[in-house]
């Protein structure tokens, strides 16, 4: 009964991963769509591939954070990951239909506490991990917006005298590196967290004496989320890629390098950053060097709402999952 619930888990795990996937694409791709250096479907092909390769570039800091540093790791049973799982996709697929690029990461780790709060209480929770991830919940849009404003303000002034043509032809290379860059970033951080829900999984059934993260789950998690990305997520495509500011090549190099750099720095600290929250931060950024009616504020503000809403919306619908679960006498 246990292994049979914990291969549950794993396979809920990994089907969230995938919806994580094609929920997030835009972050990987509405750039270099919207610019059309790619079409739609080399777009995500080069985003997925580079979704997976992170699996051999990044360390397990993340998957630690999300699996033994929110929640206490003692309390936690099939029941809880279970709830906090359904309750996090519930809120994506939500947030999917209507085109909300809100982050999948927080659905997550919103679900997950839920659930274990909805067991214990809030000594469920660990202050630490919520501290650094609360905080990133603000410093991840403001960074990704700062550095893509100061990247394309230099780029513009360093080829303030280049022809118009040439400047595009040149960005239109560059982005395909930053694209890459991103989505490695993306990749890397994203893939983490179900890594942790897995790996809390494993240990709370007692098939890990200890709590760490397998190499299979590596690969499992990366392979789930690149195949999700293949997948697409073109509502959010469009709101990403053009209702929130319009872009050129090189506004799109910019908003990726900002983006990948925000998210090396968090993945190496251990923070699941949003990738969403840096993404559209970068974008905005570099909307905001033209000047600030560039960019759609009223877009932007329905975006923050989402933001706000996500982490407590998927906290409820966790616990009363949990609660339909625990009446039903899952462990």
């Amino acid at each position: 009964m246990v292994l049979a619930l914990v291969i549950l888990v794993i396979v809920v795990a990994l089907v969230f991963d995938y919806i994580n996937g094609f929920h997030d694409a835009a972050n990987s791709i509405a750039t270099v769509v919207s610019t059309r250096v790619l079409s739609p479907g080399q777009a995500v092909i080069w985003a997925a591939f580079f979704n997976f390769v992170a699996a051999f570039v990044f360390g397990t800091a993340v998957a630690k954070t999300v699996g033994s540093g929110m929640v206490d790791v003692n309390i936690v049973t099939t029941s809880i990951i279970l709830a906090g799982l359904s309750g996090a996709i519930i809120w994506d697929l939500i947030t999917w239909y209507y085109g909300l690029p809100t982050s999948s990461s927080h659905a997550l780790i919103g679900g997950y506490a839920g659930a274990a709060v909805a067991k214990v209480g809030m000594v469920a929770l660990i202050p630490a991990g919520w501290t650094k991830t609360l905080i990133f919940i603000v410093l991840a849009p403001m960074i990704g917006l700062i550095l893509a404003f100061t990247l394309m303000t230099a780029i513009m002034w360093i080829f303030r005298n280049f022809a118009p043509s040439r400047v595009d032809r040149h960005f239109r290379r560059a982005q395909l590196v930053s694209a890459a860059a991103y989505s490695l970033g993306h990749g890397g951080n994203d893939a983490q967290k179900t890594m942790g829900i897995i790996a809390g999984a494993l240990f709370a059934g007692g098939f890990l004496t200890e709590f760490r993260i397998p190499f299979w789950v590596v690969l499992a998690a990366h392979a789930a989320i690149a195949l999700g990305t293949l997948a697409g997520g073109w509502r959010i495509i469009h709101t990403m890629g053009s209702k929130i500011t319009r872009l050129q090549p090189v506004g799109g190099f910019a908003a990726e390098t900002a983006g990948a750099i925000s998210l090396f720095a968090a993945t190496s600290l251990g923070v699941p950053v949003s990738t969403t929250h840096t993404i559209t931060g970068a974008i905005i950024g570099v909307g905001s060097v033209r000047r600030l009616s560039a960019v759609r504020w009223g877009i932007a503000s329905q975006i923050v709402w989402a933001w706000i809403l996500t982490i407590p919306m998927s906290a409820a619908i966790a616990m009363g999952i949990f609660y339909i679960l625990h009446f039903a006498g899952m462990p």
